[in-house]
């Protein structure tokens, strides 16, 4: 089964989402993020993806206490992102408890400085963050486009040690109009050993099982969620079905 990945948007530390990552297509969806968090563990969620837009923008991380109340609260597994630019904001995120951190526009940017904290941190705590539009790697919030395409981009790091990838098709995100599943084919095909985590578009507990069935890794998955679109309690009974099915195929 697909790993599934609730996803936290964080602005004024409150819990919103953005329609393809337009700062003023803004939803808010909750105050208490920390709240939201300890609905997905009662769910039983084990992974949790925050974002820190706030920092995203500033770029540093500002919503660092709010992930701190996530985690003190929680034993979530949580994934951190959004304004991570220099040593001193990977410990921050680290020391407010996040497992793993994402790496975006710094890794386009300062390329030997995400090298260097895959060697200091390891690579299961770093995913790569590939952010793209129109082919392009997005950077600084989705304002910028790079000059990086995303395959190459991929191989630079893969052959430096990334192994976990969180690829967002930008216009998709926030739209509830669908993955982009050929996009995450195309990056498997290429690159199988990488566990890739699908971003963007998912509309429904089909979308995921259609992600499942493409044999995509992972899923991160947020506004379905806060508009109602997908019965969390069905999707987990469903998960643990699967993962039953499995193991008694496996045995």
């Amino acid at each position: 089964m697909i790993q599934l990945i609730p996803a936290i948007d964080i602005i004024n530390g409150q819990c919103v989402r953005l329609t393809k990552g337009d700062y003023d297509q803004k939803t808010v969806y909750s105050d208490s993020p920390a709240e939201v968090a300890k609905g997905f563990e009662q769910l039983g969620f084990k992974r949790l993806h925050v974002v820190d837009l706030d920092g995203a923008k500033s770029k540093h991380i500002v919503n660092d206490a709010v992930l701190r109340s996530i985690t003190e609260t929680t034993s979530l597994t949580v994934d951190f992102g959004g304004g991570i630019k220099t040593d001193d904001d990977i410990r921050k995120a680290f020391d407010a408890g996040a497992k793993m951190v994402t790496v975006g526009s710094i890794a386009v940017q300062q390329p030997e400085l995400c090298f260097e904290w895959l060697e200091k941190y390891g690579p299961e705590r770093i995913i790569l963050g590939a952010d793209v539009r129109h082919g392009k790697i997005s950077i600084n919030g989705w304002k910028e486009d790079s000059d990086e395409d995303l395959l190459p981009f991929l191989k630079k790091y893969i052959d430096a040690g990334i192994r976990n990838v969180l690829c967002t098709e930008i216009s998709k995100d926030g739209t509830l109009a669908g993955p982009a599943i050929a996009l995450y084919q195309s990056i498997m095909q290429e690159y199988p050993q990488l566990h890739l985590i699908a971003s963007g578009g998912v509309s429904s507990i089909a979308d995921i099982e259609a992600l499942d069935a493409a044999g995509i890794p992972a899923v991160v998955f947020g506004k379905a969620i806060y508009e109602g679109r997908i019965d969390l309690k069905e999707l987990v009974v469903k998960g643990s079905l699967q993962a039953k099915r499995q193991s008694r195929a496996k045995g």
